[in-house]
């Protein structure tokens, strides 16, 4: 018989320094029936004494100390040690409104839901901004096979899913989760969300929607990485999750539908860690996606964002336009090279070939372009991105990836 309601599951590592946060916003909790587990991923920092310290002063809290193993074992470990009907899953850096784990549970129950999503806060630098989802409602099984999951990781918008692919602005059932978490490879350390995520939403027969936002997630400098360590290894790992995707969702979805869906998430992925442009192991570019942009344009980057990030450091290696001015509307002090963030204001139409908005959310990139040709920019030379399906698809062929994403390439 279960004793709580609700187990809150924390993977923990290196983040001693927003940790306090996090676990002060859940022990605030509206809602008292619940247990805390605090899995200690083999934080070499004062991350482990800080989860014992917590543990002394309330009971709810469990800790679990382990090997670092990545953050799919450390998920797994608390679901291993978890009792509640439900599951959370919070990140040690973010957290959470006072009344997070109430609506939750109330959403839940009221609806018999399998599974809850709601909104969400982006926290960055000091500058929250308010995410909520578009499909707000109750959806039945006929409905989720129907609507949700051919929509779910792209919706027809390059590349916006229809469900977001993070576990933490959701509630799950125990013990559904139970027969999915356990199948994610460990080796999975990218996009290890989504493969929780897509392949639940696969086995759920009810999904209730909230635009209540209630999770506040902590975007850091310091999260972003800047370059690909080893492309291969990255496509290796990409690999992994889509393949996974894949045969986790092949028994709801038509051939057509899958493809399609996982071959756009699969590209949008590779363009932001790769920097949009793609070179061969030789050094000679074999993909542009920045349409109608020449060797040697003189361009704007809007975003220092990840995929902004990664635009500049692949440039600086291999130098294919000339990057003139930085710019975000989110302006704070970063510089990659000799490229610092500017203002959105900084910019001069005379001064530049293109403009790249460095996004691959269609809504984000709407609203910045709007906003940019308020202030002056010149419409024609805002880039677009290639899209075509096609030409995706031979791209992922080329790199090494075969009919079910697996990447072939040692």
């Amino acid at each position: 018989m279960n004793t709580v309601k609700i187990s809150v599951i924390v993977p923990i590592f290196r983040i001693e320094k927003y940790l306090p946060k996090c676990i002060d916003s859940l022990l605030n909790q509206s809602f008292l029936d619940f247990e805390l587990i605090l899995v200690d991923d083999g934080s070499p920092d004062n991350c482990p004494k800080i989860c014992d310290d917590y543990a002394k002063l309330d009971d709810r809290i469990k800790v679990v100390h382990k090997k670092n193993g990545g953050l799919v074992s450390a998920r797994k470990e608390g679901l291993k040690n978890a009792q509640g009907k439900y599951i959370s899953f919070v990140d040690g850096d973010d957290w959470v409104d006072e009344f997070y784990l109430d609506i939750l549970f109330k959403l839940a129950e009221a609806n018999d839901a399998d599974l809850v999503v709601t909104g969400r806060f982006r926290e960055f630098n000091g500058k929250i901004e308010t995410v909520k989802p578009q499909m707000a409602g109750i959806y039945n099984e006929k409905e989720l096979k129907s609507l949700i999951l051919p929509n779910a990781i792209y919706n027809g918008e390059f590349c916006a899913h229809g469900i977001s692919t993070y576990v933490w602005n959701k509630l799950f059932k125990r013990e559904l989760l139970c027969k999915i978490l356990f199948d994610v490879p460990d080796e999975i350390v990218m996009g290890e969300d989504a493969a929780i995520t897509y392949a639940y939403l696969s086995i759920s027969k009810s999904l209730v929607i909230s635009r209540i936002p209630l999770y506040y997630y902590r975007q850091r400098h310091d999260s972003i990485v800047k370059s690909i360590e080893n492309p291969k290894t990255e496509y290796y790992r990409l690999g992994l999750l889509m393949n996974f995707l894949k045969l986790k969702l092949s028994h709801i979805l038509d051939e057509h539908n899958l493809n399609k869906q996982i071959t756009y998430y699969l590209y949008s992925q590779i363009l932001v860690r790769s920097g949009g442009l793609i070179y061969d192991e030789k050094g000679d570019m074999i993909f542009n996606p920045f349409l109608n942009v020449a060797p040697k344009s003189k361009v704007v980057v809007y975003s220092s964002g990840s995929f902004g990030q990664h635009i500049l450091s692949t440039n600086i290696k291999s130098p294919f336009f000339e990057i003139i001015k930085w710019i975000d509307l989110d302006y704070h002090k970063l510089n990659i090279g000799k490229n610092f963030v500017k203002p959105i204001s900084s910019f001069n139409n005379a001064e530049y070939d293109y403009l790249i908005i460095a996004t691959i959310n269609p809504s984000y990139y709407d609203w910045i372009k709007k906003e940019l040709i308020l202030m002056g920019a010149d419409e024609k030379k805002i880039v677009k991105i290639n899209t075509d399906v096609n030409e995706i698809s031979k791209l992922l062929f080329q790199l090494g990836f075969d009919a079910d994403f697996k990447y072939q390439k040692n």
